[in-house]
C-alpha cells in the first residue's frame, strides 16, 4: 500500500490487516508520496484517478504482485461524479480514495470505526478487481457495486460463494495460498 499525502497510519494498518486476513497476503505499508496534483482537474474540483493509476504504473514496485495507493482526495471517473475507489480488472494496481468515506450522506462526521470499516471494504472490493474478480449481483457480497454510502455501510464483510471460489481460484494462480497457515 502506498499513501498519497498525509493517510493516516491507523487506516493504512487496518486495510493492512484485513487484507492479510481475507486474502493471505502480507501488505507492505510503502513510503508516501506526494499528492497528486498533476491529476486535479480544475472544472470539476476533483482528481481524476487515470493519469493517478497511470503513474502509479510508472513507478517501480517490482516486488508487489498488487499496488493499492490510499488517498484522501476526491476522486472521479469521467462517467462517475465520484468514486470511492477504482482498479482495473486483473491489473495490479488500485486507488481508494478516503474523502467520501469520511462524511455521512446528511454531511456529518462518522465514528471512526465506521471509516474504517468503508476503508478496508473498499480496498478490499479494489483488490477483489485486481485479482480478476468482477462486480456481483450479490447485494450481500464485497464485490456488489456501491455507488453510494448507504449502499457501502449495507455492504457485508465478505465475498459470495461464487466470488469466494473465483477468486480462491485467482490468488492459486498467482501461487498464492488462500487459506491461511496456522
Amino acid at each position: 500500500m502506498v499513501p498519497f499525502g498525509e493517510v493516516s497510519e491507523v487506516v493504512l494498518k487496518v486495510i493492512a490487516a484485513h487484507v492479510l486476513g481475507y486474502f493471505n497476503l502480507d501488505a507492505d505499508i510503502l513510503p508516501r508520496i506526494e499528492r497528486p496534483a498533476y491529476a486535479y482537474d480544475v472544472n470539476r474540483g476533483q482528481y481524476n484517478a487515470a493519469p493517478i493509476l497511470k503513474a502509479l504504473g510508472s513507478m517501480p514496485f517490482h516486488d508487489y504482485v498488487k499496488v493499492i495507493g490510499l488517498l484522501e482526495v476526491d476522486l472521479f471517473v469521467p462517467i462517475f461524479t465520484h468514486v470511492f475507489g477504482e482498479a482495473k480488472q486483473g491489473g495490479k494496481y488500485a486507488l481508494v480514495s478516503l474523502y467520501r468515506l469520511r462524511r455521512n450522506s446528511d454531511g456529518s462526521t462518522p465514528p471512526e470505526s465506521l471509516l474504517l470499516e468503508r476503508a478496508a471494504k473498499v480496498a478490499l472490493h479494489e483488490l477483489g478487481h485486481l485479482f480478476n474478480l468482477l462486480h456481483c449481483m450479490d447485494r450481500r457480497c464485497l464485490m456488489y457495486f456501491s455507488g453510494g454510502l448507504q449502499e457501502l455501510d449495507e455492504m457485508p464483510f465478505y465475498f459470495c460463494r461464487y466470488c469466494s471460489k473465483y477468486l480462491g481460484d485467482s490468488l492459486r494462480s498467482h501461487g498464492i495460498n488462500p487459506t491461511p497457515t496456522k
